[in-house]
């Protein structure tokens, strides 16, 4: 999962494989811990809301998920605190070496 802090909110990009994570029902975190601080953020496939506390995020995705799916859609925004736009960014790091000898 990659993470940008935006001048309209946070803009999330996910992977294939974090797509799948969440159709299964497997929230995704990821963050940075500091000395005395940190922040995390967590996509959440069983809720329905943008909430944050201190330094966490969580995006909760349920209602939007079928949106994100879809093969058509780029990706989602949701409202809340803060603007989060869920975009899929799927590049050739998870194609099969076998699909990959082929090209």
């Amino acid at each position: 999962m990659k993470v940008r802090f935006t001048a309209r909110g946070v803009r999330v990009r996910i992977d294939d494989l974090e797509l799948a994570a969440l159709q299964r029902g497997e929230a995704q975190t990821t963050g940075v811990d500091w000395d005395g601080g940190g922040w995390s953020l967590t996509l959440d496939p069983q809720s329905d809301s943008v909430t944050g506390r201190g330094p966490l995020l969580e995006v909760g995705l349920r209602l939007l998920l079928p949106d994100l799916l879809d093969p058509s859609r780029e990706g989602v925004t949701l409202s809340g605190p803060v603007r989060v736009d869920v975009e899929k960014d799927f590049g050739p790091q998870h194609i099969d070496a076998h699909e990959s000898a082929l090209s």
